[in-house]
């Protein structure tokens, strides 16, 4: 019988996998976080306080260094070599790029989704239309934001292309707090018209009006991109500083 030397047994051993209740633990700190940078509460390029974040969590920094590893590849803050994280700072060319891009990807899933949604997919991006318009008619710009991005992940979803979802989900994490941004905007300046579009967008994916519905999601997401470039160039602008809701509840 062959015998393994020291590491090639540790090698060919199972490896334990993490058990439920990590996981859990884990997805739900990561949530948390991203939330936390998302809704702006760390300015860009600010310094990431692994003391105050364990403090306001209730974790170790073990489990918080693996949440920040994920946001950095997702795209969201920088790890800095012997020196923490931070913020990971944009400016208005890579604003105006990544909202091109990823209205490029929501109108190809817009296409699609007219093809294969089924009429529960439509009723269900309904009531979230519905939903949203009650957080709108209320001001209640955190609740508008939640259900807008359900709204637009159930369109790339509905048009089943795998390659497309993975390579929207890829862009997600880095465009994600420039649309709160956006919407942030649009709050003071045009959410009424945001909200028409959405009314359109709603229109054409019954009437399954493919083109339509391509040339609607590319032309919001650039002015989505537009209020966000606008938003942040004016000198006193800042995003709302308030924790998200549950956010001493990781850990």
């Amino acid at each position: 019988m062959t015998s393994l030397i020291p590491d090639e047994a540790a090698d060919a051993a199972p490896q334990a996998s993490p058990s439920r209740d990590d996981v859990s633990l884990h997805d739900e700190i990561l949530g948390t976080l991203r939330n936390y940078i998302v809704e702006g509460n760390i300015p860009d390029g600010a310094r990431i306080s692994e003391r105050q974040l364990c403090e306001m969590l209730k974790i170790s920094r073990t489990p918080l260094r693996e949440a920040l590893k994920v946001l950095a590849a997702e795209g969201l803050v920088d790890l800095l070599p012997n020196r923490g994280a931070r913020v990971r700072p944009i400016n208005a060319d890579d604003i105006r790029e990544l909202f091109d891009l990823m209205g490029g990807l929501e109108g190809l899933a817009g296409r699609l989704a007219c093809e294969r949604i089924t009429a529960d997919g439509v009723a269900k991006i309904e009531q979230l239309h519905h939903d949203m318009y009650g957080f709108y008619m209320r001001q209640d710009m955190q609740g508008y934001f939640r259900v807008n991005q359900l709204i637009h992940r159930c369109i790339v979803e509905a048009a089943a292309n795998a390659a497309l979802l993975a390579t929207y989900e890829s862009l997600a994490g880095r465009i994600r707090r420039v649309r709160f941004s956006a919407n942030f905007a649009r709050r003071r300046e045009r959410w009424s018209e945001a909200m028409r579009e959405h009314e359109a967008i709603l229109d054409a994916l019954r009437r399954r009006a493919a083109s339509e519905l391509n040339d609607i999601l590319f032309q919001h997401l650039r002015n989505k991109g537009a209020a966000a470039i606008a938003y942040l160039a004016e000198p006193d602008s800042s995003l709302p500083t308030e924790a998200p809701a549950g956010v001493n509840a990781a850990g």
